[in-house]
């Protein structure tokens, strides 16, 4: 019985100069090696569910993360400081408390893994609400 292979071209053909044209423009890999670390962070479900509460709710400490999520103190201090080596989060400290906040580039990322599962609404606080209350 044959093997049908619907994934391979049947000939070996190039378009060369098409061909050529996208590869002089691809990024380095240097350039690449941190996107694809960025993407590896979100890959974790924990993670990913700390980050659509960040998108949700815009900054929010440890214990409303940890309550939101459903997760031990403990493990959401663990995942956000990986999101924040990632480049995904920053924090600042406000008293006795650190404040966590998606990034620019974590906020997209957030949302292009997450597509429809995160909200359309402004994010809490945000300059959006500001305008639309």
């Amino acid at each position: 019985m044959a093997v049908e292979r619907d994934d391979t071209c049947d000939l070996l053909c190039l378009d060369l100069p098409h061909a050529e044209e996208i590869r002089t423009d691809l990024p380095a890999l240097d350039a690449v090696e941190p996107a694809a670390a960025a993407a590896r962070a979100l890959g974790d479900p924990t993670r990913l569910t700390l980050a659509a509460a960040l998108y949700r709710g815009g900054e929010l400490c440890v214990c409303d993360a940890s309550w939101v999520s459903g997760y031990a103190q403990n493990l959401v201090s663990h995942h956000l400081r990986q999101l924040k080596n990632a480049g995904l989060v920053s924090s600042r400290r406000d008293g006795r408390l650190v404040m966590y906040t998606l990034t620019e580039q974590g906020r997209a990322l957030a949302a292009a893994v997450l597509g429809a599962h995160v909200s359309a609404a402004p994010v809490a606080g945000s300059v959006d609400e500001l305008v639309e209350g």
